[in-house]
């Protein structure tokens, strides 16, 4: 099963079913492929009914938990009647420090190491489920921001896929891929937030609109 739903994970769960999927990934990051229902159960001190009950089966499971770690990624709601450049880019800038945050952690890094074994291997949809619920799913949070801006006059973009792609790209650089192969980079929090900010800035740089509304000056 392959579960596409995009969802506020963290509202849908209770708090049980989120302690579940919090020791389904501490597992991925200790036994990586192993992962099963019975060890899931185990670790949540849960039975295989009220996981399959909960998820329907190992599909299930790995889509909840990959859902859950992408609703760590906040994107702040914006108004597009009264949109101003500081507050789409509090909210871009917000998204890209998040997302920096859970792809250095310990846990999305051995879920993605697991996605990209399984990538073509026909042992499991892990890699679609990842793209599906993680990259993908982000986008489509991402975009009405992005729109939003655009309406306002502040954002000159013909493709919001184009725009959004280009925005991840330079949150991203490339920290995902060190990072799978095991560099330290040493992303405090202070790191993560100046990367934000310089990736927020770069994006505004190339798509920002060149005359329209422009944030208050301070003073």
């Amino acid at each position: 099963m392959q579960a596409s739903a995009d969802f506020d994970t963290s509202e849908a769960l209770t708090e049980r079913q989120q302690a579940v999927l919090d020791a389904a990934l501490r597992l991925l990051v200790e036994d990586g492929d192993n992962l099963t229902m019975t060890a899931v159960a185990r670790r949540a001190s849960c039975s295989k009914e009220t996981l399959y009950k909960w998820f329907g089966d190992r599909d299930g499971l790995l889509t909840a938990t990959v859902q859950w770690q992408a609703s760590k990624v906040r994107v702040v709601p914006v108004d597009g009647k009264g949109l101003d450049l500081a507050s789409l880019t509090a909210s871009l800038e917000r998204f890209a420090a998040d997302w920096l945050k859970v792809i250095s952690s310990d846990t999305s890094i051995a879920l993605n190491r697991v996605a990209v074994g399984h990538a073509g291997s026909g042992k499991d949809d892990l890699g679609a489920i990842v793209l599906e619920n993680g990259r993908f799913a982000l986008a489509r949070r991402l975009k009405p921001v992005l729109e939003a801006g655009r309406q306002a006059g502040l954002l000159d973009f013909s493709d919001a896929e184009t725009a959004f792609r280009t925005f991840f790209g330079l949150v991203a650089r490339d920290v995902q891929i060190r990072l799978l192969l095991g560099d330290r980079l040493g992303l405090t929090a202070a790191a993560i937030g100046g990367d934000a900010v310089r990736a927020t800035q770069q994006f505004l740089a190339l798509y920002g609109a060149k005359t329209g509304p422009q944030a208050p000056r301070a003073g």
